[in-house]
């Protein structure tokens, strides 16, 4: 009777067992995932935590950690790249990744900034294919879709491995992002910039701290990312900022461009870039659903400045270059488009993908 009763014991945990292990299953089909996620064959599970409210990440096993941009495509023609996430808690309202997640069969809404892609592998991966290649990439950029910075990294710690993986094999890199994680690692990228070239960027493009948590609610504050510019100086970089997106009627006045840049300047930027607001379709209706809420007398001006596509008419664009060069040359940092920018100045920063270099920066 006992064994019997063991035995029944035993077969009920060995199926509780199975069960729970069915699930991490990389071919394990989620009963409730989302439409796209439900089989994909490399995904692991899916994951809750209480430190990020109303999040989801999907982890998932990347096949290819590097990627080469076609050289015919008018995103970072011929360059490699790097994303360990898809998807991005900073729920930037202008965001032009937004539509990527669309791919996945998620929507760029909610679901972009609610159910991210964490490819939980790709350190891994990318050591393998470093291992493998015969030629490798003269140099490799992040930030170029979603932050590899974002808050989810603080959990998954995908960088520091990928940092050392790069330098060990002898190849430049950038990074971009507006996460104040970065300065976890700054003394890691410190020392890998000792053996290979390391750019650092961030984008600050708000000092109104209403209008930031307005349009960027997950990302960290203008005063936390002003510090994390200063970081980077103080760990030895001179580091890029991209003040992406400029707002027309909003932060693109005379006196708001010089006290930003100026502000800038003081924290420990190098390299200006600036961007006036790129709004990809899809983008556009998410952006002026906010502008109609926030700012109603603005809609007819937006309306008029985006009639005929993505972008600000080229005369708007002269406005803005003039504004940003005087300010600039005020405070004494290089203008762009002057022989002064490197190749870094082409990455493309979320308010806009990078189109050809005069577009990029104003």
């Amino acid at each position: 009777m006992d064994t019997a009763i063991n035995d029944a014991e035993a077969r009920h945990q060995q199926r509780l067992s199975d069960m729970r292990w069915a699930g991490q299953r990389v071919d394990a089909v989620a009963p409730d995932a989302l439409p796209g996620l439900a089989r994909m064959n490399n995904l692991v599970r899916s994951v809750r935590t209480p430190e990020f409210e109303n999040v989801t990440f999907h982890e998932v096993l990347t096949k290819s950690a590097l990627n080469h941009v076609p050289p015919t495509s008018r995103m970072l023609p011929g360059e490699w790249t790097m994303n360990p996430y898809r998807g991005c808690t900073h729920a930037c309202v202008y965001c032009f990744a937004r539509p990527t997640h669309e791919r996945l069969g998620l929507n760029m809404a909610a679901d972009f900034e609610n159910q991210l892609i964490v490819k939980v592998n790709m350190p891994d991966v990318l050591k393998r294919e470093l291992a493998g290649k015969r030629t490798l990439p003269p140099r490799v950029a992040f930030g170029t879709n979603t932050d590899p910075y974002q808050r989810a990294e603080g959990r998954y710690q995908l960088m520091p491995p990928i940092i050392d993986a790069l330098a060990g094999a002898g190849i430049p890199f950038s990074i971009l992002t507006k996460g104040a994680v970065i300065r976890r690692d700054l003394d890691r990228l410190a020392t890998a910039a000792k053996r290979v070239n390391v750019e650092l960027g961030t984008s600050i493009p708000f000092l109104d701290e209403t209008l930031q948590r307005e349009l960027e609610p997950g990302a960290p504050s203008t005063v936390a990312r002003l510090a994390t510019l200063r970081a980077m100086r103080d760990a030895g970089f001179a580091p890029t900022v991209f003040v992406a997106p400029i707002l027309p009627g909003l932060t693109d006045s005379t006196e708001q461009i010089d006290q930003l840049i100026g502000t800038l300047a003081a924290a420990g930027a190098a390299h200006v870039l600036p961007t006036v607001l790129y709004l990809m379709s899809g983008v556009k209706e998410l952006f002026f659903g906010w502008l109609r809420q926030a700012h109603p007398e603005l809609v007819p001006t937006y309306a008029d400045l985006y009639a005929h596509g993505s972008e600000v008419p080229r005369p708007y664009r002269d406005v803005v270059r003039a504004r940003v060069n005087q300010a600039l040359r005020r405070h004494g940092l290089p203008i762009p488009g002057t022989g002064t920018e490197d190749k870094f100045a082409l990455l493309g920063n979320r308010s806009a993908p990078p189109p050809p270099l005069e577009q990029t920066l104003f």
